[in-house]
């Protein structure tokens, strides 16, 4: 019951921007706080940006600034996009989507990850 379907990423010089989409599937009753995540090769997987269903938004020091996580539209819960502006070839990794799933009646707690995006930055 629910998987997280991203698009999005690609390649791009530096000073580039892109922009990745995520979103729930098969569950359209519960809300989930949204974040995304990277990991670099040989790196652990870092925490980037997160908006939660009440619409609390936090970054990571490296892309505050650079980047802005939103939902898509007021109507498309689930959902978020994360921009990504000013890119540098450090920022060169594998983007993550995860959904936590939030605790209320006929909703569980639940974690999902999306299969994850490839973003390279070249210098």
């Amino acid at each position: 019951q629910g998987r997280l379907v991203e698009s999005g990423g690609g390649s791009v010089q530096a000073g580039g921007s892109l922009r990745l989409s995520c979103s729930v599937s098969g569950d359209t009753y519960c809300f989930y706080d949204m974040s995304w995540y990277r990991q670099a090769p040989g790196e652990e997987r870092e925490f980037i940006a997160s908006r939660s269903a009440i619409g609390v938004i936090m970054y990571a020091d490296s892309v505050k600034g650079r980047s802005t996580i939103s939902q898509d539209s007021d109507s498309a819960k689930n959902t978020v996009s994360l921009q990504l502006n000013s890119l540098k070839p450090e920022d060169t990794a594998i983007y993550y989507c995860k959904g936590d799933r939030v605790v209320r009646k006929w909703c569980g707690a639940a974690e999902r990850w999306g299969q994850g995006t490839q973003v390279t930055v070249s210098s």
